[in-house]
């Protein structure tokens, strides 16, 4: 596919439904041709082609299943061989019921795989590409258990810290190269991915379920402030901003020649 836009081409994972799919309506809107990346390919050409029509964008559909590695190689050389991408979403992911104890351990690597095997591969052939040209965005959609991972079960919460603590760390190694990164940290959204896990979701607080589209929202505007890291329910940024601040004012003590005088 030949981009016709000049802001280029936003690859979007996880492309057929909830924040994907609200997010490739948003990146249209902002004038981005797209390449909507998912297992169900019907529902990614329907998809297409509404927002060809709406917008006025070429729209080009990428049947992957990411929990597959030669589905993700495939994606992965798009990335790294295609000079019309401009931006990467990562969005994919999957959740799953239960503790550590009595989970499907099957499934828990399948949800290793999707949500942080595969994120890592595609992020990683952005930034080779990206850090190269000297621009591009790099956006990977995380969660709020990566801060308090005792209110939701293990691996999913572990999966979602492993994004925040890559984005840090990728945004560090990118500083000065020209490309954007981002991670989203959204609560509760009302999509599938809760009934896909078999979690009732009907049984959480109508007060802390957020809809996709205010979500996306309020993520895209973050973006447009320039953030590292979006939190869209978080009404105070300077609480982010305190969180930060001792988590370095630890740095300095660390690391050190003897143990502390606590353990002696």
């Amino acid at each position: 596919m030949n981009s016709i836009s000049p802001k280029g081409l936003a690859l979007v994972t996880g492309a057929s439904s909830g924040i994907g799919a609200v997010y490739a309506e948003r990146l249209a809107a902002r004038g981005y041709d797209l390449l909507l990346v998912a297992r169900d390919e019907q529902r990614l050409q329907v998809a297409a082609a509404r927002l060809q029509a709406a917008y006025k964008v070429q729209v080009e559909v990428l049947k992957a299943d990411l929990t597959l590695k030669a589905d993700v190689l495939k994606v992965e050389q798009r990335l790294r061989a295609d000079s019309k991408i401009s931006l990467l979403l990562n969005n994919a992911g999957i959740a799953a019921d239960g503790s550590l104890a009595v989970a499907d351990t099957e499934q828990l690597e399948s949800m290793i795989q999707l949500n942080v095997v595969a994120l890592t591969r595609l992020a990683a052939a952005a930034a080779a590409r990206f850090s190269l040209e000297g621009r591009g965005t790099i956006i990977n959609i995380a969660s709020v258990v990566a801060l308090i991972p005792e209110r939701f079960n293990a691996t999913y919460s572990a999966t979602k810290a492993y994004v925040l603590s890559l984005t840090q760390s990728l945004a560090a190694e990118l500083n000065g190269k020209g490309v954007q990164v981002q991670a989203v940290l959204p609560g509760v959204t009302r999509t599938e991915i809760w009934e896909r896990a078999g979690i009732d979701a009907r049984g959480i607080p109508p007060e802390m379920v957020m809809e996709a589209t205010e979500m996306v929202d309020a993520a895209l505007a973050g973006f447009d402030q320039g953030e590292l890291i979006t939190i869209p329910s978080l009404p105070d940024a300077a609480d982010w901003e305190a969180f930060v601040a001792a988590r370095f004012a630890l740095g300095p003590n660390l690391s050190k020649s003897s143990a502390a005088a606590r353990y002696k």
